[in-house]
């Protein structure tokens, strides 16, 4: 079975995706870290995030095993990702390794922004999962000030809105709701509550 997790940034997808993925047994894949492994790989080789050669160079020679790099986790990744991911022959060189992912057996559970719509459009379930700007801001601020960050939440929030912009308005893949997905709005969730909800919409998708 494939479950496909999309939804903005800081909505709480990547955790819900987590808890998911350990509750029902299945392998989980953080989408997003593939591409800000792409944008960590073509900043270090001294190349602009845009460049289209350098970062397809580097998502075609990803390797899996420097994924849990924690440089990969902070917020100047996530916003360097949105950057190359607006490159299509990124996007490209990415898709098969996804879709690979996603055949795992039992099962697996994939988080990102075109889950549902591009990569596994055939999941047996989607949930998209949001959450205001304001709250996924807060959220993100509580992140980096635990990290030690020193950030203005008026910052963090000017941050999620332009992340937003960049990935609704992209050309290729752009982040929207798959018609069949069902929407979980994490606003005013706890971490518990969002997964308890999670669960239900799975058991109610597929009739257990």
């Amino acid at each position: 079975m494939i479950v496909a997790i999309d939804g903005p940034a800081a909505s709480g997808k990547g955790t819900l995706a987590k808890r998911l993925a350990d509750h029902l047994g299945y392998a989980c894949l953080d989408t997003g870290l593939l591409y800000r492994a792409v944008a960590r790989d073509v900043a270090a080789w001294g190349f602009r995030l845009d460049d289209p050669w350098a970062a397809v160079a580097a998502a075609r020679g990803l390797d899996p095993a420097r994924f849990d790099d924690p440089e990969l986790r902070g917020a100047a990744a996530g916003d360097a990702a949105s950057i190359v991911a607006r490159i299509p022959l990124v996007r490209a060189a990415l898709l098969s390794y996804q879709r690979a992912f996603a055949r795992r057996v039992p099962g697996a559970v994939l988080d990102g922004r075109d889950i549902g719509t591009v990569v596994c459009p055939d999941a047996d379930v989607k949930i998209f999962v949001t959450a205001s700007p304001e709250v996924r801001a807060k959220r993100r601020f509580s992140e980096l000030q635990a990290r030690g960050a020193a950030v203005a939440y008026e910052t963090v929030l000017a941050d999620i809105l332009a992340r937003d912009a960049r990935d609704a308005d992209r050309a290729i893949s752009p982040l929207v709701m798959a018609a069949d997905a069902m929407l979980l709005d994490t606003s005013n969730l706890s971490i518990e509550a969002a997964f308890d909800a999670a669960v239900g919409l799975i058991k109610r998708k597929i009739g257990q």
